[in-house]
């Protein structure tokens, strides 16, 4: 391959990874709070990467992503360890079949007016994996002398996989409300691990690779705690009297 043709594909590549991980946090936020409040962060969070790539151009490299990370991390730690408890006592009490209730004590979406859950949520997942996508087409671009092309490259993998993502909320959408809220609390609390640590400094020895070992690690916790919260609601047999 030439070089122009390895910068191209390195930088879609590797963008596209961090897409992936972004559009994976929309989706999921969107289908259990709701798209309005999630589209809206989103958008915010585009809008204010682009101001940061217009204003620093190739300097962005210089912003500390370490912080952010943490942040962004431990936020979505916190909420996903929330969904995630819930997930699992619904889907131990209700089944796949789901639970179809909802009201805003129970920690879903508001009926009226700015979910800031949501938006907050879509809007740190989106600048986070946005400046990643940045850093790298700056990285593979400014290194190649082919900035112009890494950019193209960047923002291809990310207008697909979001063309993929918005393509897939409808199905997303139809998934039971107790089993998506368990598995996007399983994916809130991989990533959230994944990105705190690395923020403290951890050094993850496969790279993003590892968020997959971390969902299947809390996919096996959930499974295992689910058989627990059955046992434990589980009426007690009648004792036949004599």
């Amino acid at each position: 391959m030439t070089s122009a043709g390895v910068v191209l594909l390195t930088t879609f590549l590797a963008s596209a990874v961090e897409a992936i991980e972004m559009v994976t946090i929309v989706l999921g936020v969107g289908a259990t709070r709701g798209w309005r409040s999630t589209l809206m962060g989103a958008g915010a969070g585009f809008a204010l990467l682009a101001v940061l790539i217009t204003v620093m151009g190739v300097a962005l490299s210089a912003i500390p992503i370490g912080p952010l990370r943490m942040l962004v991390g431990t936020l979505l730690l916190l909420f996903g360890l929330q969904w995630f408890r819930k997930g699992i006592a619904r889907v131990a009490a209700h089944g796949l079949a789901g639970y179809q209730g909802h009201d805003l004590a129970d920690g879903l979406r508001p009926a009226s007016g700015t979910d800031w859950v949501a938006f907050v949520l879509a809007f740190k997942g989106v600048l986070l994996e946005g400046l990643e996508v940045a850093f790298i087409v700056v990285t593979f671009g400014a290194t190649a002398g082919r900035l112009g092309l890494a950019i193209f490259a960047g923002t291809a993998a990310v207008v697909i996989i979001g063309a993929i993502g918005f393509a897939l909320h409808r199905v997303v959408s139809r998934i039971p409300r107790s089993l998506l809220q368990l598995v996007v609390g399983t994916l809130l609390t991989s990533f959230g691990t994944f990105w705190a640590l690395e923020g403290l400094g951890v050094s993850w020895p496969h790279g993003d690779a590892d968020i997959a070992a971390l969902l299947v690690f809390y996919g096996l916790a959930a499974l295992a705690f689910i058989s627990l919260e059955r046992r434990a609601i589980r009426p007690a047999p009648e004792v036949a009297r004599p």
